[in-house]
């Protein structure tokens, strides 16, 4: 993936990175390791409670904060507890453990700032932000990007022999890529205690955190709302040689205006492990833009999350997986929507989703999940209820490989072909899966259940049933594609026929 040309301030590129794509796993190498809880920024709520409520709300901070208000030490330099750095010894640490001391951050935007500076000129910090605190930011944080020593013009050089094309690319607007808080340099974990991080509603464009290269955020327990960023990434950006740990975080309203990238809340070229969070309203709304809810290029690790009432203007609503690796386990994508793939879309890329629900999405191609030139393996998935304006109500493929195992596809509607599946020039292989109760409601539109033409498709102990479409078959339509089928699948009570009418034979069909 693009995302940078030119100087050296601004963000590293990320372009196609066969390293990931070749890997023998899906994801190569192990994600982001040793790194613990983070935390994001807010305030107290009379009007609606953080979605993120976490940890003892006992009223020792406010103890805290009064005991270092009379000290005076609540200063630019004052963003931690004078007492606790004076326990803690040289560099933050606490004698005899190796440990760094947590640094407690007041509930006040200009000492989270200072707070930030200081860890990455130490070295690192351990930062607990004030119990459900609002930290509002009403400018973007200037300071110089001179931060790799190299390392992103050699990986430049690198990919530009590698994607030629990328190479042609306009240089990147260095002003694009504001944050409201300092860049990330450092391993920084960040305990958010339900608090919100907010940019001011008058505020010029940025986003919350750039993680540069060698920089590792963990971030828990926050909420972070209402970014807004010229180039990719509303409220995150992880570049390529930096990682991200992601826990119990509410994104909620943020966008990227980047034309061809995206990632309107996060977008990931690095490492990325994102755990219990919840993806709220966010938009990749460039011409292009990709990932309303995250879009990944990099390394992905997504577990137990929630994306609602993300968009898209290209693909990927929820979530967009674009030249990288992604694995998403126990997630929900529900009312998501884009031109292909309203909840989760998979370009160029390796993406496998298990254990998960893709419910009542919009899109012109793959209501629910769209697949390109990609590898996207479902386990014990749900594409229920998504809708389609074109071909693929609940799943979409073109040139490329899908696993569809112990799954279920069904009550999805296409105003194209292919209610529930629409293959071209894919290799689809459903096993111990139901294809159940999709429509293709076009005045022409062919295949309710599934709809394959050239490729490869093939159907093991798999039912397709009470499917239906305008034009005969309402089961499975098979065109130029070879087809296997084991006497296991049932393709029974479809409208207005089974397969009669499929250009292939489908075997085993009752009419």
């Amino acid at each position: 993936m693009r995302t940078y040309q030119g100087g050296r301030r601004g963000a590293p590129p990320g372009r196609r990175r066969s390293r990931w794509l070749l890997a023998g796993s899906l994801v190569a190498g192990s994600l982001v390791v040793g790194m613990s809880g983070a935390a994001v920024v807010g305030e107290p709520a009379a009007a609606a409670p953080s979605p993120v409520l976490r940890g003892d709300d006992s009223g020792q901070w406010d103890r805290d904060d009064r005991r270092e208000q009379r000290r005076g030490n609540l200063g630019a330099r004052g963003a931690e507890d004078p007492g606790e750095r004076r326990r803690a010894g040289p560099a933050g640490k606490r004698p005899g453990t190796g440990q760094r001391a947590e640094i407690r951050v007041p509930c006040d935007a200009g000492k989270l700032v200072a707070a930030l500076v200081r860890a990455n000129a130490e070295g690192g910090a351990d930062l607990r932000l004030a119990p459900r605190c609002r930290y509002e930011l009403t400018h973007a944080f200037a300071q110089p990007d001179d931060y790799d020593g190299g390392i992103s013009d050699a990986r430049e050089a690198a990919d530009s022999a590698e994607n030629p094309g990328d190479a042609e690319a306009p240089p990147r607007d260095p002003r694009h890529d504001r944050a409201g808080l300092p860049v990330i340099y450092q391993p920084i974990t960040i305990r958010g205690e339900g608090a919100t991080i907010v940019r001011g509603p008058r505020a010029e464009a940025f986003r919350f955190f750039t993680v540069r290269d060698g920089g590792e955020l963990t971030l828990s327990d926050a909420v972070l709302r209402n970014g807004l960023s010229e180039a990719e990434g509303g409220s995150i950006y992880v570049v390529h040689g930096a990682s991200a740990v992601i826990e119990r975080t509410t994104l909620v309203d943020s966008t990227s205006l980047s034309a061809e990238q995206g990632g309107g809340a996060i977008f990931n070229d690095g490492n990325m492990v994102v755990t219990g969070s919840r993806f709220i309203a966010n938009h990749a709304a460039g011409t292009e833009g990709k990932g309303g809810g995250l879009l990944n290029g990099g390394v992905l690790d997504l577990r137990d999350s929630v994306f609602r009432g993300n968009s898209a203007v290209a693909y990927g609503g929820g979530l967009a997986n674009y030249r990288g690796a992604a694995e998403v386990d126990s997630s929900v994508f529900a009312r998501n929507d884009a031109a292909q793939g309203g909840g989760v879309a998979s370009f160029s890329a390796r993406t496998r989703l298990a254990g998960t629900k893709v419910v009542g999405n919009k899109a012109q191609t793959g209501g629910g999940v769209a697949n390109s030139d990609a590898l996207i393996f479902l386990r014990d998935v749900q594409v229920r209820d998504n809708t389609a304006t074109g071909n693929g109500g609940g799943i979409s493929t073109f040139q490329g490989l899908v696993p569809v195992d112990d799954s279920v596809v069904a009550g999805n509607r296409a105003r194209g072909d292919g209610g529930g599946i629409f293959a071209e020039k894919s290799n689809l292989l459903v096993r111990h899966s139901e294809v159940d109760r999709n429509r293709a409601v076009g005045a022409e539109s062919t295949g309710g259940g599934v709809f394959a033409t050239q490729g490869q498709v093939s159907f093991f102990f798999t039912r397709v049933a009470g499917n239906d479409a305008t034009t005969k078959p309402g089961g499975v339509f098979v065109d130029q594609a070879s087809l296997k089928i084991d006497e296991a699948t049932a393709v029974v009570d479809n409208e207005p026929t089974n397969c009669a009418g499929s250009r292939i034979p489908v075997a085993h069909c009752l009419r």
